[in-house]
């Protein structure tokens, strides 16, 4: 399989280091991705997502929910252990698994929740202020820009 160069990328972009790095990761990682335990991930709102995971035969002491470095990891810990029942068919696999989900800039976990053999777990994408579109007035040539006692800044013709 061909490397992919983010060189390009760096000379042409400021800022874009950990989508290069990111992407870098993915066309190094298998193509066979783990299929176990099945997830959906949906779109509550326009800034509110959730991912939820089939994790039939765990119940919430069996897993785990971090955020590590930007990426949600979410890990199943099955206590077979001390299961004595004797099977005659078992169909419900309850092995041990990590399933890692990147997390974009400015994305948090607002919570989780363990319902009918399914973990829910919520998203929600808070933008700072600093990073909203706003409108910058444009003044003209023969006005300067004055800044007053307050901090607000002011045109003087």
């Amino acid at each position: 399989m061909r490397r992919f160069d983010p060189a390009p990328l760096y000379r042409a972009s400021i800022g874009f280091d950990r989508m290069a790095d990111m992407l870098d990761r993915a066309m190094a990682t298998d193509l066979q991705a783990p299929s176990y335990p099945p997830y959906n991930i949906e779109k509550t709102a326009e800034n509110a997502y959730r991912i939820s995971i089939a994790v039939a035969g765990f119940s919430p002491d069996d897993l785990l929910v971090e955020v590590r470095e930007n990426a949600l990891v979410v890990t199943g810990r099955s206590s077979e252990e001390t299961d004595t029942r004797e099977y005659l068919h078992r169909g419900i696999a309850r092995r041990a698994f990590e399933r890692r989900f990147q997390l974009a800039d400015h994305v948090r976990v607002k919570g989780a929740m363990h319902r009918d053999g399914m973990l829910h777990v919520d998203l929600l994408r808070e933008l700072p202020e600093m990073l909203k579109p706003r409108q910058i007035e444009i003044i003209r040539a023969d006005e300067r820009l004055v800044e007053d006692k307050s901090g607000q800044s002011q045109t003087v013709g």
